[in-house]
């Protein structure tokens, strides 16, 4: 018999949300926040403070972003695909924890941009599962071993957290996380639903907000069945107040 998998209350797409999420994990945002894309045009794309770090996507879940991840998974076995080995990926494996899948998948890729704190959960988990596979690394997230720091307690305070009022963990979501990120010249995105992460091709660290946007449009919007809940969230550079 299968061992049953963990159920979390899903976590809200807003930046305020996952700053506090990140901050308590161990990231230093001093130089890096998350913020809202407030639209995918390219006047609104520039408002957003560069460089970018990451790009996180809600996205619905439909019938054709499933058909598109079937058949992107079938290209992918028969015609293989590079994947750089310094790239961060784990598997999800507890239900409607894509929000927080998707938040280490970006803090993790961004680690030569982001000063982690020592002791911290984020720098334990990156130690311990160095060298892991994804599968390996999603279930040490969900079963942490004696001793190890539990990231339960912490994403279940940021799911109560954001505008709205949170579903319970048993609660159907059909909307689901994603995270690009740019490494050794690739745009990747990060899936912990998907057998692998996906190389969408050639991409710039200064032109990754542009490229997945680019990504979004043809692979989630066109194929989001005419909904509008879609929203995406970019890891960029402090503003400069002073």
């Amino acid at each position: 018999m299968a061992a049953s998998h963990k159920k979390w209350v899903p976590l809200e797409s807003n930046p305020d949300v996952l700053n506090e999420y990140a901050a308590k994990l161990g990231a230093d945002l001093s130089q890096y926040q998350f913020c809202d894309v407030f639209g995918l045009d390219e006047e609104l794309l520039a408002m957003v403070p560069k460089p970018v770090a990451a790009v996180l996507l809600l996205f619905p879940v439909t019938e054709g972003t499933e058909a598109a991840r079937k058949a992107e998974q079938e290209e992918i076995e028969a015609k293989g695909q590079e994947v750089s080995p310094s790239l961060f990926y784990m598997k999800q494996t507890i239900g409607n924890a894509c929000g927080t899948i998707g938040l280490l998948h970006a803090l993790a890729n961004s680690r030569d941009r982001l000063h982690i704190a020592d002791g911290s959960f984020l720098h334990q988990f990156l130690a311990a599962t160095e060298g892991m596979g994804a599968a390996e690394r999603g279930a040490y997230l969900e079963h942490p071993p004696q001793g190890a720091p539990d990231i339960d307690s912490i994403h279940q305070e940021a799911a109560q957290q954001g505008a709205t009022a949170a579903p319970s963990a048993d609660e159907e979501v059909d909307l689901h996380f994603a995270a690009f990120v740019c490494c050794d010249g690739a745009l990747y995105e990060l899936d912990g639903r998907k057998a692998a992460p996906i190389n969408h091709g050639p991409c710039s660290p200064d032109r990754l907000l542009e490229e997945s946007v680019r990504v979004v449009k043809t692979n989630f919007i066109e194929r989001g069945a005419n909904s509008i809940q879609f929203n995406v969230i970019a890891l960029a550079a402090t503003e400069d107040d002073s």
